[in-house]
């Protein structure tokens, strides 16, 4: 990792060289003093360096995002038409296209607002302080050179570089800082380097040339204190930290999801259809009629009626509704396009830490050498436990649940805490004195190869013998059939003291006697059965990435009904090219020992195999595997960083909640895909009928403001398309882009509808008799109705594999809008703005005629769509 280069505004000196001297010179080089900051100081340093954060707070500014908002294709291209429009004096038509733009602008840039105003709601839930010194306060104390010193508690915000910070156990580092003194400073920094031991620090002056993570004298930000206590002075803060930099690349642009490549090739499916068809259109009626301007407003008219302009505005809002319906369910969305991907998900991937289990450590059993309960074990754990000044482990807490335990060894206080041999990584191991019953014994903990190395006999069924090769693989046979079992096992030793005996060292643990084995559980959570057989169910094959091993990852798995054929260790993908990497990541369920770079890879791995990657994941370690996923699922309680990578942040860590976050998904997609099919095949139908028209007709086959019109309304009684109900059967499997779908649609809907545009041509021409430029108008009124109730009606086809209107009904809200856009189709020819549109009142036998022509074409269409579902597969 590249050492973070001081910039302009950052006194003092890189990290790794002010590492090198001594305190004085590093707190004159960060213009600092050993009893912290002035008050007034640190506020201008605030202002100066700004505040210590990974990415700024906030939502993005309103006109940042309006314009990532209009920076759309379609967009440029309506906004180009309306000014056509305008220049060849059609204001009429420039003002309807404008209004269909902004529509749709309008509509998605409001629904993002209010996501991101969710996501921010989120982050200001977390809160983290630092205990800093600073002087000039109200609750001051005399520091050691007499000046007024306050110590408080300081958002991680307002840390400034020069500040004085004091760390103990459990603390958050808030900053990159340089220890001043220390104690028995352990610092866990697995957040960064993967590494799951802490890594003793220490106040010392530091080699020169020392990378900057090897640092022994300094700790980093979003690391937090395992054991022991220091006092640091604050060297890089924000996006100047280590941690930062790392954030700082995690948080910039994301490659495009599946979800966005499928909108991109359908939009310019559409665009290349009209490159070519637009300046067809133009030329033969300019050709035909020799009216060039009039040829120009028309092809402009149809451009538009060919983009499917409403498709951002419709996106968005069926985005918004998915998250909306998400964040009843506690989930918050923090990008909409991670709906669909949910949908579209057909591999999640997950830890098992807090998703198969529990993430809670409960006390299973205690244990002597030959496998049977014993009290004496349990016993002499919980005095080591209860005793021990160290930060309490999780494992800690787990045995000091057994409170008639306490209540048995402490009733008549027959147990006092003598001495004390603090825990050390190296060691791995922890010891405590006690005296009571007549006697004085040293009890120690630890993992059990520690513990055994520490041991020269050992005590099972009243027994006591030594521990040699025989009786050593016996004892080791049952530690092992533990940690097959998936417990994390710990050995208990024990060894008696004499009276008076001077304070113990480390030295003293040695010839003990082991006395037996505590074996703890992490159990599964309740629910994920049933969970991974939903998600089995709807077509998501889980797969665990963890970093634990493949001992206890094998029962866990066992224990929540999840199948493994094969498990595939982080050392071994390290020796794997890409090529059979990505035949191994098809076959194996279970992935162990991986580091974060691995996990990251065996997501990319199935992505290159054409799946749609879910991650769920909650630490930094966590961060490069979110960003690769289609999909990243953070929770509320993850660090900071990982909520900024993941789209979607689960307040709930649950596997239930994300199949309900599938389903979501597919819905939203089915009920995009509805129009996406719907506006291809009916812009496709539109081609084939004005081209035809055009090189028939004497005159255009509608006039360019009521084409306009015609597409205005069409696209109103879609609106209503996020609120439909999707069918059962288009939710049991996962949804994916494929333009091999829509081609079919284009290819044969599109062709159904021009013949019924043809049908009523035909009316029109040959029995009303609009055959002449003279009676254009009667012509055009006529495809007008016919092309608008066609359009509008068409959706509840093909919306539903079954059969329309009697297996499956539109909402309410769809059905109302396209009853409301047909009714205004059929009254605008006798309307007062009739005449403004260029339409006439039809004769009464032209509607029975219209009925008989949209009757037989909503059922062609119906055997048509049910036929292809069929045969080509279609959800």
């Amino acid at each position: 990792m590249s050492t973070p280069q001081t910039s302009s505004s950052q006194p003092g000196q890189t990290l790794v060289d002010l590492a090198t001297k001594p305190v004085d010179q590093i707190l004159s080089a960060l213009e600092a003093h050993e009893d912290g900051l002035q008050a007034q100081e640190a506020r201008q340093r605030l202002a100066r360096f700004g505040p210590n954060q990974v990415s700024p707070p906030g939502t993005r500014k309103l006109l940042v995002q309006l314009i990532q908002r209009v920076a759309n294709p379609l967009n440029f291209l309506l906004l180009a038409l309306s000014l056509v429009s305008l220049l060849t004096g059609n204001a009429q038509s420039a003002v309807l296209i404008f209004l269909m733009v902004v529509l749709s602008i309008t509509l998605g840039f409001v629904q993002e607002r209010r996501s991101d105003r969710a996501a921010v709601a989120l982050r200001a839930m977390v809160h983290t302080t630092a205990a800093v010194l600073r002087k000039g306060g109200a609750r001051a104390a005399s520091g050691p050179s007499g000046a007024p010193t306050e110590a408080q508690e300081v958002p991680i915000e307002q840390l400034v570089p020069g500040d004085i910070v004091h760390l103990s156990v459990g603390d958050l580092i808030p900053a990159d800082v340089l220890l001043l003194s220390a104690r028995d400073f352990f610092v866990n920094e697995a957040a960064l380097t993967g590494e799951s031991l802490p890594v003793e620090k220490y106040a010392l002056i530091e080699s020169p040339g020392v990378d900057t993570m090897a640092l022994r004298n300094a700790c980093f930000m979003g690391t937090h204190v395992a054991s022991g206590s220091a006092t640091a002075v604050v060297v890089h803060t924000g996006p100047r930290a280590v941690f930062g930099g790392i954030a700082q690349a995690m948080t910039g642009q994301r490659g495009p999801s599946s979800f966005d490549q499928g909108l991109n090739r359908f939009t310019w499916l559409m665009l290349r259809f009209m490159m070519v068809m637009v300046p067809l259109v133009f030329l033969i009626n300019g050709l035909t009629k020799g009216d060039w301007v009039e040829a120009l407003l028309f092809a402009t008219a149809v451009a538009v009626g060919l983009t499917p302009e409403m498709l951002p505005m419709l996106v968005t809002v069926n985005l918004a509704k998915g998250a909306l319906t998400m964040s009843r369910k506690k989930v918050i969305v923090k990008r909409l396009q991670a709906i669909q991907n949910f949908g579209a998900m057909d591999v999640l991937c997950t830890d098992k830490t807090g998703t198969l289990t529990q993430d809670r450590i409960i006390l299973e059993k205690y244990v002597d050498l030959d496998g049977q309960p014993s009290d004496w074990v349990l016993d002499f754990a919980y005095l080591n436990s209860y005793y021990q000044s160290g930060l309490r482990s999780q494992l800690d807490q787990a045995v000091l649940k057994y409170t008639e335990v306490h209540d048995k060894l402490h009733a008549r206080g027959q147990y006092q805490k003598v001495d004390e041999i603090p825990f050390d990584f190296q060691r791995r191991r922890m010891s405590v004195v006690v005296e009571g019953q007549g006697q004085r014994l040293l009890i120690c903990k630890g993992a059990v190869e520690e513990v055994f190395a520490a041991c020269a006999q050992a005590e099972s069924g009243g027994r006591r013998f030594a521990l040699d090769d025989s009786h050593l693989e016996t004892v080791q046979a049952t530690s092992r059939a533990l940690n097959e079992d998936g417990f994390r096992v710990i050995a208990i030793a024990y060894k008696p003291l004499l009276e008076g005996q001077p304070p113990v060292t480390v030295a003293d643990e040695r010839d003990m006697v082991l006395l037996g084995f505590i074996a703890f559980l992490d159990p599964p959570k309740e629910g994920v059965r049933e969970a991974l057989s939903a998600l089995a169910r709807h077509g998501v094959a889980v797969k665990i990435l963890t970093g634990d091993n493949e001992v206890v990852t094998r029962k866990i798995c066992r224990d929540v009904d999840l199948h493994i054929d094969r498990i595939l260790l982080g050392r071994e993908i390290e020796a794997m090219s890409d090529v059979a990497l990505g035949e191994a990541v098809e076959q194996t369920q279970v992935f162990a020992k991986l580091s974060p770079g691995q996990k990251s890879r065996v997501i990319q791995a199935l992505r290159a195999k054409g799946h749609v990657v879910g991650y769920l994941g909650d630490g930094i370690n966590d961060g490069p595997a979110l960003q690769a996923a289609d999909v990243g699922v953070s929770v509320d309680t993850a660090v900071d960083i990982a909520k900024e990578s993941a789209d979607i942040i689960l307040l709930q860590k649950s596997l239930l909640v994300l199949d309900d976050g599938v389903i979501e998904g597919r819905k939203v997609f089915g009920n995009l895909l509805k129009y996406i099919r719907m506006g291809a095949s009916s812009n496709f139908g539109n081609m084939f009928s004005v081209l035809g028209a055009s090189a028939w007709l004497p005159f255009l086959p509608m006039a360019p403001i009521q084409v306009l019109t015609n597409n205005l309304l069409y696209d109103i009684s879609q609106t209503a398309i996020p609120s439909d109900a999707v069918d059962e059967e288009e939710l049991s499997q996962p949804r994916h882009w494929d333009i091999s779908h829509i081609a079919h649609y284009i290819l044969m809907v599109g062709p159904i509808s021009s013949l019924f545009d043809y049908a009523t041509f035909a009316l029109m021409y040959f029995y009303f008799k609009a055959q002449t430029p003279a009676q254009d108008v009667l012509f055009h009124t006529g495809w007008f109705v016919e092309s608008l109730l066609s359009q509008t009606l068409i959706i509840h086809v093909i919306r539903t594999g079954r059969l329309p209107f009697f297996q499956s009904r539109a909402s309410r809200a769809l059905t109302g809008t396209t009853l409301a856009v047909s009714a205004v189709g059929v009254y605008l020819p006798y309307s007062p703005v009739a005449a403004s549109l260029g339409l006439v009142a039809l004769p009464w036998h032209y509607w029975v005629a219209l009925t008989g022509i949209l009757l037989a074409y909503l059922s062609v269409t119906t055997m048509v769509t049910r036929w292809m579902r069929r045969r080509f597969n279609l959800a």
